[in-house]
């Protein structure tokens, strides 16, 4: 597909839009890489339903690892999408490859959606529903690093955390989107339903959106245009931005390791704990929905207090509260604990996402900042995320311990924990001071 690249944005540089315009600019960017999510994680929430239309099996257990697998094989095409879609958004700007990551998710979505079950075609069910997932991690690869650096660019110096948080929180609304649409076709439908096309519905309800999506980032400005005022030293190549770079694949290995269980607790709840799939997928809903407010407090304290602070805080109390809530909803069981460990865990795990990103692409030169920021947000999700939940799996599994996703989730926050002591402060606000002083 080829896409016309604008020499100049329409509307004159980004560095000269009026507030009104930088701010539409931002939603736009941002409700499109939400839409994104939203298909993409919405696979994690139907992950048992998917696998007895793909994978039927006498044993639930091996459905469940057979639907989990091809949710991981969308991960495998992450780092190729990062390195070919980033290089292109920095070498022809940032819209234009947003614009190919949309139409390749919506592609991928759709054929995910419509693939007859393995009852009907077979052996071809399952192969089209992994080709269908290689695709969205490739288009998803790509569209974290050019939307991600497109709201840094759109961003004044002093909002560029608050302005990322979007970036997060995009990826929040779209989770507690699915999990909202997840609750409502459970209460409608009856399990045999939703096996057999309430999942479909939940997928194709992303499809319908794809076009609007599109349109929308058609009317973006671009922002590679503009003048760079992160204060990097490029000198030396790869060398000056070594550390956040290294820094940055353990923390979002980290933070996607969280996720990624987060992302699991419907199933956790269900197959694990026993209760009821609405009450799992309440607690899914929950998780996301305070992850909205929590980031968007982060970002803005961020650029208020520095980047380390809002980095290290968080992810303290996140480490120290894990073991102590797992223990609470693993033994009650209920709806209070279930969802009261959801919504204490996901408020503290989400808040540094804001001052994370911006940490990270402040110290990347722009000339390869765009594929560097998503090769470092892709290479660990790829390893990481796309492991996770057979992991998890396989250790409730073969422990039959509720508790033991608690002790394997503190150990990775931990790691996380100690890379963001190595992090520089890179926030304009706390260097601004120490230039002055």
């Amino acid at each position: 597909m080829e896409i016309p690249v604008e020499e100049a944005p329409p509307d004159g540089p980004v560095d000269q839009l009026t507030p009104r315009q930088r701010r539409q600019a931002i939603v736009a960017a941002t409700l499109g890489n939400g839409l994104e999510f939203y298909d993409f994680v919405t696979f994690a929430f139907f992950a048992i339903q998917i696998g007895h239309t793909f994978f039927p099996s006498e044993s639930a257990f091996l459905s469940l690892m057979g639907s989990l697998a091809t949710f991981g094989a969308g991960f495998i095409t992450r780092p190729i999408g990062a390195f070919f879609l980033g290089g292109y958004a920095d070498r022809h700007g940032r819209k234009p490859a947003m614009l190919i990551s949309m139409s390749m998710m919506g592609l991928g979505i759709a054929l995910l959606a419509l693939t007859p079950g393995y009852a009907a075609i077979g052996i071809a069910a399952p192969i089209l529903a992994v080709i269908a997932r290689l695709l969205q991690g490739f288009a998803l690869g790509g569209e974290v690093g050019s939307a991600t650096i497109y709201m840094m660019e759109s961003a004044k110096d002093l909002r560029r955390a608050y302005t990322m948080s979007w970036q997060g929180t995009s990826q929040n609304i779209a989770a507690t989107a699915g999990a909202g649409v997840g609750v409502i076709l459970s209460m409608v439908m009856s399990d045999a339903e939703l096996s057999a096309y309430g999942w479909r519905i939940a997928l194709m309800l992303g499809v319908t959106i794809v076009p609007v999506a599109l349109y929308i980032r058609r009317t973006l400005p671009e922002t590679i245009h503009q003048a760079d005022t992160a204060v990097v030293d490029d000198s030396e190549g790869l060398r000056s931005y070594l550390r956040p770079v290294v820094c940055g694949l353990i923390i979002i290995g980290s933070g996607t390791i969280a996720t990624y269980i987060f992302n699991y607790m419907a199933t956790y709840g269900q197959d694990t704990l026993g209760l009821s799939s609405t009450l799992s997928l309440l607690g899914e809903f929950a998780n996301n929905g305070i992850g909205i407010v929590s980031i968007m407090i982060g970002g803005l304290l961020s650029d208020r207090f520095g980047r380390k602070l809002l980095m290290v805080w968080p992810q303290l109390l996140f480490t120290i509260l894990v073991v102590p809530c797992f223990l609470w909803l693993t033994t009650s069981r209920d709806t209070t604990s279930f969802i009261g460990a959801n919504l204490i865990l996901s408020f503290f795990a989400a808040m540094s996402s804001g001052a994370l990103y911006a940490a990270i692409s402040e110290s990347i030169p722009k000339a390869v900042r765009a594929r560097a920021f998503a090769l470092v947000y892709a290479l660990p999700v790829t390893f990481l995320g796309g492991s996770t939940q057979l992991v998890v799996t396989w250790i409730l599994h073969v422990t039959g311990s509720a508790m033991s996703i608690a002790w394997y989730l503190t150990v990775v926050s931990l790691l996380g924990l100690l890379a963001m002591f190595a992090m520089k402060e890179s926030a304009p606000v706390k260097l601004q001071a120490a230039a002055k002083g």
